[in-house]
């Protein structure tokens, strides 16, 4: 009888008959066939299992294999109910049948009903234990969010901050080019040009093509040679003038048709204005490039928080891939290089765009930190017929055997002190498995470490 087996069971010695009996007469007796599972890891722990006779291994997926945690094989071996004293408990690992077994299933919550009638004290310290560690772990997520978000913050104002210093850089200098157009438009006007003359510099002017300017060494050639015809000619201020039209292309047969359509004062004064001209236009272009440089880090940032959408949506992979590549791009320079991999079949899929951003984030930043700052990223996605596939691949030094199987665990990492807190891949997982019904795993060698996300096509992010 099952009440005999489990009077027989160590685990439960001190107990009277009676309370054997009622425990029995509140769960049953189940039997499984090697092969079969009795429950799988990260779904809710809302049974307690003892092991009657038979051989069971928990496991938990590593990679693509499965590692056994350990082997229940003994009578009186139990596992899970951990939702009689936490709501959020979850299995921590499968149970996968090796022999043919016979196992005591009780709901966990008459084995909550038992604890709080015959060991009110224990469970009162257990849950008193439970509440506490759960606390522990909420601050340390929360300081690893705030030393996240601190990090966001400090690249984006650095990513921000080049744009709007070149901005203001240019429109400081639009003024005085601005001044110095007028001032040569007013000397032109006092040195007697004509409707024609006028006619002929500003088509000489447009006729300048900025697409064909030199640069580097040739650059320099060009402004000695412009600055030796300005002085062959007598004009002034060639160390302002020569510069500004060699950077748009002028080269010294331009300067001859300009001398051919002014005379005497008036070519002076309209080369300054040419060169005023082309300035103020190189100067609008710098500030339209700064400013839409800083537009495209603020949608990158709007897309990255998704604070203005819905939590579960319609999801691109690639965009949430790309708006974490810009917002840590003050990660990504130097000795980084970044490899884009888009297949451009992926599918759409349903799921909550900020958390897979997050989950990019912690990617992303484990690849750069570990290559050192030196290597290659690769960011590549693919499909097959029932997953949507992520991954991030580094050149780094790789992971051991050992921190690999590790590697998703809460609180498990290997930098340095302060500078990590094991929770990015964990928190990673979660959101991956737990909240999107996928799965995450990592393959790594020396020099070559690939994280692979998959997520299902049909995903339902909750």
């Amino acid at each position: 009888m099952l009440t005999d087996e489990l009077r027989a069971i160590a685990i439960l010695d001190g107990f009277t008959d009676e309370q054997v009996a009622e425990l029995a007469a509140a769960g049953e007796e189940v039997s499984y066939a090697p092969g079969e599972r009795a429950f799988e890891e990260g779904r809710p722990a809302e049974h307690w299992w003892v092991m009657l006779e038979g051989r069971i291994d928990v496991v938990r997926r590593v990679g693509h294999e499965e590692a056994v945690m350990v082997t229940i094989e003994n009578p009186g071996q139990w596992a899970g109910g951990f939702r009689a004293w936490d709501e959020h408990g979850v299995y921590m690992g499968s149970a996968r049948v090796m022999e043919p077994s016979r196992v005591f299933r009780l709901p966990a919550a008459e084995l909550a009903r038992f604890g709080q009638q015959w060991f009110p004290f224990a469970v009162h310290l257990l849950c008193g234990l439970i509440v506490t560690a759960r606390r522990i772990e909420q601050n340390a997520r929360q300081r690893e969010a705030l030393v996240a978000l601190g990090t966001l913050a400090a690249g984006l104002a650095h990513e921000i901050n080049n744009p709007a210093s070149a901005a203001v850089r240019s429109v400081g200098a639009l003024q005085q080019s601005s001044d110095d157009a007028f001032e040569s438009l007013q000397r032109l006007a006092g040195h007697g040009i004509t409707a024609e003359q006028f006619v002929a510099l500003d088509g000489l002017r447009r006729s300048i093509d900025p697409s064909s300017a030199p640069t580097g060494v040739e650059l320099a050639r060009r402004e000695d040679e412009l600055t030796d015809w300005l002085t062959e000619h007598d004009v002034d201020r060639d160390w302002v003038i020569a510069p500004a039209l060699a950077a748009a292309g002028a080269s010294s047969a331009w300067l001859d048709r300009a001398a051919a359509a002014l005379s005497g004062a008036q070519l002076q004064a309209g080369l300054e204005w040419v060169a005023s001209a082309v300035t103020t236009s190189v100067l609008i272009a710098e500030a339209q490039d700064a400013t839409r440089r800083i537009s495209d880090l603020v949608s990158a940032v709007k897309s990255y928080s998704q604070l203005d959408r819905a939590a579960v949506q319609d999801v691109r992979v690639v965009d949430g891939l790309e708006s974490t590549l810009i917002m840590l791009g003050h990660r990504l320079r130097d000795g980084v290089t970044v490899v884009r991999d888009y297949d451009d079949s992926v599918p759409v899929i349903t799921a909550n765009p900020g958390e897979l951003n997050q989950v990019w984030t912690n990617l992303v930043d484990n690849a750069v930190d570990a290559m050192d700052g030196t290597g290659t990223l690769t960011v590549r996605t693919s499909a097959d017929e029932r997953h949507v596939v992520v991954e991030v691949c580094d050149t780094g030094e790789g992971m051991t055997e050992e921190v690999a199987a590790h590697a998703f665990e809460p609180f498990f990492t290997t930098k340095e002190v302060g500078k990590g807190t094991g929770l990015g891949l964990d928190i990673s997982r979660r959101i991956v498995v737990e909240h999107h019904g996928g799965a995450i795993d990592v393959r790594s060698e020396p020099g070559r470490t690939v994280v692979a996300v998959r997520l299902p096509r049909s995903a339902q992010a909750g």
